[in-house]
């Protein structure tokens, strides 16, 4: 009689999702219940959470021999970890000794080598995914769970690259997922629960190869397909795909089911919940898969199968997708030309570039292309543009961002999207194209615009009403239900809400600022030890009680104006002025010279001035900010490098700036780098460190080497606060590898913003069909960075913070503008005039870029 064949469900767990103790229990958790339930799991998970990209570098690190502390941190990570879930330190040195091995001397060859072949590096990416499931299984098997390790190569067998090229073959290789009854018999015959990695397969030579990023939500697809597996669960940090990403929409709504066309078209247009390359893998064989979250496990997520609704013609998601480069081909030749298009696109197979969107004309077509996806470095990009100007005129546009409307039969609705598409009016459109599956409208625009539209048309589009099986309950309301999320400790305003209101009185409108919550960022600055000096940057708030609560921390200040150097000296007329760093970009001739008569550290953001001016800088010591090249933060607008910022001295002009200082009678004793505002990245301030660093050695008196500021805030309730544990390893790296260089940081917004909030009465609210609107009596003239950046601040309603939040309505102010709009779809209390709202993060770019637009007053500023 034969053997029933085994119900298979493969389980897959993402980087955070293994990356401490609670996240394991919730693993043995779902494993036993599966096991209850009568089918057979097997347990696929990634490696720890930022591994992957650690090892990413560390072929870069090998090459400049600088690896050992990077192998260190990775060995450390793991041991923290194995700690945490109760390995003993033998058990867990016995597991590990031979992947450690192997990646030290990988390493070490590649330093010997100074070579880093697509092989070598695909055999160092690996080994993360080993590193974390061996301690996976061990853990499990402690807890009661038998568990078995296996090598995901033996399972998964990748085919032959299609473009053919070595790297596509070993760092983004594909499987096949059709039915194996040999894998399927591998792992019937496994006693216990199968446990293996993601992203990781094998080719026919044997060598190991792994499967691109996002490849372990691909590896356990592959696997679930060679099974015939009755379902594939992702288990992520989300519990599904949203109608828009949630930390750009709080008020986006967990999509309940989909099929597999419109998962895939949400997946490749920007979600990262679900990789796009592991849904083709089960559609054929209609293996339905179901995401779910370690956070918060009894929540029942999207599912995405075949026989999903179909209902009406309707837009189910906003997505977004940044990093989109352009490439502009025109030419009249190819009016008429056969196969001018099979040769421009040759040229783009032979550079192993893969095409997203395509829109032609009679003399131009355009396509746009994923620079994270294609791993899109300069020289491939230059190279590409010299093989296409033989063939026509070629227009590169970046950044750029992927704006695309996701749902079913989005043709038959266009009549219907024309009120919503006049969000694009003002913008700078790119490109235009609608799926020929009829599932997507994808617009491209300027990449600082994206957040914003994507904010707007979610408040458009996507109602609050809809098929209760389509459209779930919103990212918010699962939040603030889920007791199992992790609880925030209460911000200063919730714990001081009396008094924050007894502060406001009886007036319409005011900043409000918590003196004791700057102290306490100010004191996380200071307490960085390989951090000799933080300057303020005064920019952000020059309230004179903030200002001296700086000056009370011993921090000094960076003023960008000549205003702002009289401002502090007003203040402070003992200051010494070695304790000011003025940095002016594109100032007069004049505001350098009252720097320098000044005595204050006087920066140069150009060479120009040095040209044109030496004169004025003869015996002086100056600073030079650099332009490190690529630009960070929250928001285009407060990204302050890269070529498309006006800020900085490009690295190539670097010796010039060395001549012409020396030729003047100047030293140049330090070198400054400021990325943007907002970076929530730890690792950036290292990476700027060590560009400054390299700088340095080709100037003989540098002293000073200031990463800047730029430091994040969370802005919205999803985001995570920046890791200031990891940042000051990152700096204290810097200091070690530049001996003799003080190291200087000068953070604004990360001092004052969650110290800051904006208090304003309600005047009015109001209803326009589904649309609500709560008036308050702070505008744009008080807050512009909303209408200015797009900005995010979340908002409350302080009189009822107690009450529960059930209408979705539109903050506004009194200004005589469309865009004067505080928040777009919020979640509120009913609230009614004369209720106090809060905007929450407001003490960094408020009140300093307020005005009397429209002739009213702007908010007035006041500490507690």
């Amino acid at each position: 009689m034969s053997q029933t064949p085994p119900r298979w469900i493969v389980l897959k767990f993402g980087g955070t999702s293994v990356s401490s103790l609670a996240s394991w229990e919730t693993i043995a958790g779902v494993v036993r219940r599966r096991l209850e339930e009568g089918v057979r799991p097997v347990v696929v998970h990634s490696a720890l959470r930022g591994v992957t990209d650690l090892l990413g570098v560390l072929p870069a690190r090998a090459l400049e021999h600088t690896h050992v502390a990077l192998l260190s941190e990775i060995g450390e990570r793991h041991d923290r970890l194995a700690a945490e879930l109760g390995l003993p330190p033998e058990e867990v040195e016995a597991l590990l000794r031979e992947d450690r091995r192997e990646l030290s001397e990988l390493a070490e060859g590649a330093a010997l080598l100074r070579e880093v072949t697509p092989r070598t590096r695909a055999r160092i990416l690996a080994v993360g995914e080993r590193l974390a499931t061996r301690l996976g299984a061990a853990f499990l098997a402690r807890r009661g769970i038998p568990c078995a390790w296996v090598d995901a190569r033996d399972l998964l067998v990748s085919v032959e690259a299609r473009d053919g090229s070595d790297a596509s073959a070993h760092l983004s290789a594909e499987c096949d997922a059709a039915p194996d009854a040999a894998a399927a018999a591998r792992l019937s015959s496994i006693e216990g629960v199968p446990l293996t990695q993601g992203f990781v397969a094998r080719n026919a030579a044997g060598e190991t190869v792994v499967l691109g990023r996002g490849g372990s939500d691909t590896a356990a697809a592959y696997i679930a397909g060679k099974l015939s597996a009755e379902r594939l669960e992702i288990w992520t940090d989300v519990p599904g795909m949203f109608t828009a990403d949630p930390r750009i929409v709080p008020s986006a709504r967990l999509l309940r089911q989909l099929d597999y066309r419109e998962a895939q078209e949400i997946a490749t247009t920007g979600s990262k919940v679900l990789h796009p390359r592991c849904i083709p893998a089960l559609r054929d064989q209609a293996v339905p898969i179901h995401i779910f979250s370690t956070l918060s496990p009894e929540v029942q997520g999207t599912v995405i199968r075949r026989d999903a609704e179909e209902g009406p013609a309707q837009v189910k998601a906003i997505s977004r997708k940044t990093d989109v480069v352009l490439v502009s081909m025109e030419t009249v030749g190819m009016w008429q030309e056969v196969g001018f298009l099979a040769e421009a696109f040759d040229v783009f197979r032979r550079a192993g570039l893969s095409i997203d969107l395509v829109s032609t004309s009679e003399t131009d077509v355009t396509v746009s292309l994923d620079a994270g996806a294609n791993l899109l470095e300069r020289e491939t990009l230059d190279a590409l543009v010299e093989e296409l100007g033989r063939l026509c005129r070629v227009t590169v546009i970046r950044p750029c961002a992927a704006v695309s409307l996701v749902g079913r039969r989005i043709r038959a609705m266009l009549h219907r999207l024309g009120p919503a598409l006049e969000v694009f009016e003002q913008q700078r459109i790119h490109l235009v194209t609608q799926a020929a599956s009829d599932l997507n409208l994808t617009v491209v625009v300027d990449e600082h615009q994206a957040d914003r539209l994507v904010r707007l048309l979610h408040a458009q589009l996507i109602a609050e009403g809809g098929s209760p099986e389509v459209f779930g309950p919103s990212w918010e309301r699962l939040r603030a239900s889920d007791e199992r999320a992790p609880r925030r400790e209460p911000r200063w305003w919730e714990r001081k809400r009396a008094a924050l209101l007894e502060r406001l009185g009886a007036d319409a409108c005011a900043y409000v600022y918590d003196l004791e919550t700057v102290d306490a960022r100010l004191g996380v600055l200071t307490s960085i030890d390989a951090v000799d000096r933080v300057l303020f940057a005064m920019k952000a708030n020059a309230n004179a009680e903030v200002m001296e609560r700086v000056r009370v921390a011993g921090v000094g200040f960076e003023c960008v104006s000549p205003g702002e150097i009289e401002r502090v000296l007003a203040l402070f007329p003992d200051l010494p002025a070695s304790d000011i760093l003025f940095t002016p970009n594109f100032a007069a001739r004049e505001e350098y010279r009252v720097g320098l008569e000044r005595g204050v550290r006087t920066t140069l953001d150009s060479v120009y001035p040095l040209r044109r001016w030496p004169e004025l800088f003869d015996g002086a010591a100056l600073f030079v900010r650099l332009d490190p090249g690529i630009g960070r933060g929250h928001h285009e607008k407060v990204r302050t490098a890269g070529r498309h910022a006006k800020f900085g001295v490009p690295l190539f002009e670097l010796d010039e700036v060395g001549e012409l200082a020396a030729r003047a009678g100047a030293r140049i004793v330090g070198l400054h780098a400021h990325s943007g505002s907002g970076i929530l990245t730890p690792g950036h301030w290292e990476q700027v460190g060590d560009t400054l660093a390299m700088a340095a050695s080709r100037l003989p008196d540098v002293e000073v080497l200031d990463v800047g500021g730029g430091f994040g805030v969370p802005e919205k309730p999803a985001q995570d606060a920046l890791d200031m544990t990891a940042v000051a390893d990152g700096l204290r790296r810097i200091r070690e590898a530049s001996p003799g260089k003080a190291l200087w940081v000068e953070p604004g917004r990360f001092v004052v913003a969650e110290a800051g909030v904006l208090l304003a009465r309600v005047t009015q609210t109001k209803g326009k069909g589904e649309v609500r609107y709560v008036g308050i009596a702070a505008g744009m003239n008080s807050l512009i960075r909303p209408a200015l950046y797009g900005a995010y601040h979340e908002i409350v309603n302080l009189t009822r913070l107690e009450e529960k939040s059930t209408e979705r309505v539109n903050v506004v102010g009194p200004i005589c503008e469309s865009g004067d709009v505080l928040g777009l779809d919020r979640l509120l209390p009913p609230t009614e005039e004369g209720d106090v709202l809060l905007v929450a993060n407001a003490g960094a770019y408020g009140y300093v870029m307020s005005s009397r637009y429209n002739l009213r007053d702007p908010a007035p500023e006041r500490c507690m």
